[in-house]
């Protein structure tokens, strides 16, 4: 009986030790419960503020202020819920067609200049008539640094990190941009990057791949499936002490 049970913690042991060794940087490393959970909305997404505290992972928030030069009605609502509960915090722009100059001073006249708060620019397709190309993001980036100091995170998906690699010359300003990476899947295969060794924060998990609360990647607390859910490259430590990324 003594030999069946030690046989048995044997194999309960290698099957422990087979599942961390799966949670790697681009395979599921929010299932390492040291990683830094970070959500990131919008004035459509429900929040129950009480419910997210049962997450212990999650250690930043991350608003829509502005769309072009529409602005997000709960976004300074939810900036100052967020601070008094102790999260990190950070905005970010989504660009659209028109002029980049005034879309980023629009951007900053909306959410200040505040050293803890990260700054981060929407790149969500290169369709031109409905979103920034890549040569307005690069104005749009030059302004903020020049306004601010500071160079935005950069939101981008698969079609348009390749783009932009592709442009590494044209635009270098990129390279001087951390990469928040929308990436709806569990891992990520095939990660190459002339300017980036890896992502800063990895999105993977939205109402794009999740149907409902329960059959998500990712689900924090107060939060249904359409929230987006990214993690950070590091821990919740590391995550506090390089905030906002500057």
């Amino acid at each position: 009986m003594q030999l069946i049970k030690l046989n048995i913690l044997g194999v309960l042991l290698s099957i422990n030790t087979v599942v961390h060794a799966q949670i790697t940087e681009f395979n599921q490393p929010w299932l390492d419960t040291n990683k830094a959970i970070i959500i990131d909305f919008y004035s459509g997404n429900n929040i129950v503020w009480e419910d997210l505290k049962k997450d212990k992972q999650l250690v930043a928030i991350i608003h829509k202020s502005s769309q072009g030069f529409r602005v997000d009605g709960k976004y300074k609502e939810r900036r100052d819920i967020a601070l008094q509960q102790g999260y990190k915090w950070g905005s970010y722009h989504l660009g659209t067609p028109g002029d980049p100059v005034a879309q980023a001073d629009y951007y900053i006249s909306l959410v200040g200049d505040h050293p803890e708060e990260l700054l981060a620019l929407d790149l969500e397709s290169d369709d031109s008539t409905k979103h920034m190309n890549l040569r307005n993001a690069s104005i749009f980036i030059h302004r903020i640094f020049e306004k601010t100091g500071r160079y935005p995170v950069v939101y981008c998906n698969k079609n348009m990190l390749t783009l932009i690699h592709q442009s590494a010359f044209t635009y270098p300003v990129f390279s001087k941009c951390k990469l928040w990476y929308a990436r709806f899947r569990a891992d990520i295969p095939d990660f190459q990057s002339p300017i980036w060794t890896s992502y800063t924060l990895w999105q993977f998990s939205s109402e794009i791949n999740c149907k409902k609360t329960g059959e998500c990647l990712y689900n924090v607390p107060g939060t249904l499936h359409d929230m987006d859910v990214n993690v950070f490259n590091g821990t919740r430590q590391q995550l506090i002490d390089n905030w906002p990324f500057n």
